[in-house]
């Protein structure tokens, strides 16, 4: 049987209109307080909500009832949203 001819194919090279003005080596890496600031929020929202929990719902701040799951997690959220940021 005959083998079958090899197409070359032509190196692709995109417009240059298309292509991004910022390479990621131009971009400044993170600060040092933004992992630290992040890795301390998801440490304290985890402590509210143990707290919270092993208290019996008394601590950290008994008035606020429920709300103290939204304290909690919201920190957890915010470190979240600090890590997208992270380079």
């Amino acid at each position: 049987m005959p083998k079958s001819q090899v197409r070359k194919k032509k190196v692709y090279t995109p417009p240059t209109d298309v292509r991004p003005t910022t390479t990621s080596s131009s971009r400044k890496p993170s600060p040092v307080w933004l992992p630290i600031t992040a890795v301390a929020l998801i440490v304290v929202g985890i402590g509210w909500l143990v707290l919270y929990y092993l208290s019996e719902q008394e601590y950290p701040v008994m008035a606020w009832g429920y709300w103290n799951l939204a304290v909690g997690f919201g920190a957890m959220v915010a470190s979240l949203a600090l890590l997208s940021r992270w380079r």
